[in-house]
């Protein structure tokens, strides 16, 4: 079997892998945990990985890979010409290791004092600091060069990524 990328519909991704998998379709999402802020609230909400992908396995020597175009909440698969293009191999596999039996990408390693972290919400997304120290509640003060100057902010640690 080989893996393959189809496209699905806005805010379709269950209903996508619901059909899929109910076709026969061999179906992998990587979710990856996400905080938002609803009103006055913070949620966490889990998110495709790849925004707008999922990845479907199957033979294409077998014809009824055809069906997946026209499923529910599927806007295409991926292709060049009239052949799905399949995913390097190894890749999906990799990525099931580093996820959790429901799909949620665990973190990739622990952090640790002097690494480089890159911040993923808030005001500060997107921006590259070092961490200066841990704490047991899981909140890491963080140095931000803004401006020219560091600048210490205290962070939790689900908003924080390797850099």
């Amino acid at each position: 079997m080989t893996w393959y990328l189809a496209q699905f519909k806005p805010n379709a991704h269950r209903l996508a892998c619901e059909n899929l998998e109910r076709q026969g379709f061999d179906v992998f999402l990587p979710l990856l945990e996400e905080t938002r802020r609803t009103g006055s609230r913070f949620s966490q909400f889990r998110v495709p990985l790849f925004q707008g992908y999922v990845f479907v396995g199957f033979d294409v020597t077998h014809p009824g890979w055809r069906a997946i175009s026209n499923t529910r909440g599927i806007t295409r698969l991926v292709k060049f010409g009239e052949a799905p293009v399949p995913v390097p191999d190894g890749l999906v596999e990799a990525l099931r290791l580093r996820c959790a039996a429901d799909g949620t990408l665990l973190p990739e390693r622990d952090l640790k004092s002097g690494d480089k972290v890159r911040i993923s919400q808030g005001p500060f997304a997107e921006l590259v600091g070092t961490i200066e120290t841990i704490e047991r509640s899981e909140r890491i003060q963080v140095l931000l060069d803004i401006i020219g100057s560091e600048t210490r902010v205290t962070l939790n640690k689900s908003v924080l990524r390797p850099a």
